[in-house]
């Protein structure tokens, strides 16, 4: 009997790599201005680096907070291809993201 239940199980992976993703968006809402956005923005660089090594896919919305945070830094260009990454990567967030970059467009001096 454990034989056949040993043989049913699988290793399921990830669909995505979350990293430290998640604890990061709740330390920034529930201690709003403990870190500034530039260290936001750098551990989720470090995030994006480290899936890129693993050769893993990010989940939806990486790229879109990391480009708002991006955008509230005033680094537009960064912010708009964040914004894009995010629309190429999740086809279902191109309103919402052609709302931002649109957002980013009028910021421009």
């Amino acid at each position: 009997m454990i034989l056949i239940i040993q043989g049913c199980t699988t290793n399921k992976q990830a669909l995505y790599e979350w990293g430290s993703y998640e604890d990061l968006i709740y330390q920034s809402y529930a201690t709003p201005g403990k870190q500034s956005l530039e260290e936001q923005a750098i551990k989720l660089e470090a995030e994006y680096q480290i899936a890129l090594s693993k050769n893993k896919a990010l989940p939806p919305g990486f790229h879109a907070h990391l480009g708002l945070l991006y955008f509230q830094s005033g680094k537009i260009d960064l912010a708009q291809q964040s914004f894009i990454t995010e629309e190429k990567l999740f086809p279902e967030s191109k309103q919402f993201m052609d709302r931002l970059i649109a957002k980013t467009t009028k910021r421009r001096p």
